[in-house]
């Protein structure tokens, strides 16, 4: 279904009923980038996932600044207010986990429990904003100007990836071919307008975020494992799961330990509250 708010319009999945946990995927990725870890996830739960903008079916905006996480999270919350949900759990993978956590920041009373997969509250340093903006920026400038094929090739090949070489081929095929799908005008922009180095540093705000968090890291992803394992000092209601043999894109490279791991943590922290659809 499509969700309009703020001006655009959102593409929308709802699948199962129970309590509502919204699925929030990465860069380049879409509602599908979900499909194979889902069979794993407990059917008790209703799972509400979303194309972010930029993304998949939603729409592409033309102006960068309306890619602002903070503006994308207000527009989360208002699609899911739309929708007659009033407190989710909420799951987000790198990008997808940086937005989990800024509607976290912004809007706590909304979440009920928060995993992020690979993710980061921002950059702490002024500078390192500046440049990761300029990098980014530069991948923008590629998406734009060499084509989105030239940019799914270099993507795929950078060293946060490079666990997904051993991915089975029909599983890398398949999510090249998600990710071609994508518009070019949207992923640039997402880059521009939600990249790492454009989005607000959360780290100060984490110690305010008292609900149960789970911070998932692959044990190949170093980078993103010694994040988590700051983030988990400073949150007071965290604990960080290091899953072995994998990198940074763990729902994909290991789906069924994913599932098992998300079913867990979710039994253990039951709640969440819904009116009708």
């Amino acid at each position: 279904m499509n969700v309009r708010v703020n001006g655009v319009t959102y593409h929308v999945k709802v699948k199962g009923e129970g309590k509502p946990v919204v699925l929030l995927h990465g860069f380049t990725g879409d509602i599908t980038s979900w499909e194979d870890v889902l069979p794993y996830f407990p059917s008790r739960y209703q799972w509400i996932l979303i194309d972010i903008l930029g993304h998949g079916k939603s729409d592409h905006p033309e102006d960068p600044a309306r890619y602002d996480i903070v503006k994308v999270a207000t527009d989360i919350r208002d699609l899911l207010e739309k929708l007659a949900y009033e407190k989710v759990h909420m799951i987000g993978y790198s990008m997808g986990g940086r937005l989990a956590l800024t509607f976290a920041v912004l809007f706590p009373n909304w979440v009920e429990t928060l995993i992020l997969e690979s993710a980061s509250p921002g950059l702490e340093f002024p500078e390192e904003r500046k440049e990761r903006q300029l990098a980014d920026a530069r991948l923008a400038d590629m998406i734009l100007h060499k084509g989105i094929e030239f940019f799914i090739d270099y993507w795929e090949r950078i060293p946060l990836f490079a666990t997904q070489s051993q991915l089975p081929e029909d599983v890398k095929e398949k999510k090249r071919a998600q990710r071609m799908k994508n518009h070019p005008v949207g992923l640039a922009n997402s880059l521009l307008g939600m990249g790492t180095g454009s989005q607000p540093s959360w780290w100060d705000q984490l110690t305010n975020l008292h609900f149960p968090v789970l911070l998932l890291t692959g044990k190949m992803d170093m980078k993103f494992c010694r994040i988590a394992e700051r983030m988990v000092q400073r949150l007071p209601m965290a604990q960080h799961e290091v899953i072995e043999g994998v990198g940074h894109t763990i729902h994909m490279e290991h789906p069924e330990k994913f599932g098992t791991i998300v079913d867990r943590f979710l039994t253990i922290h039951k709640g969440g509250s819904r009116h009708g659809h």
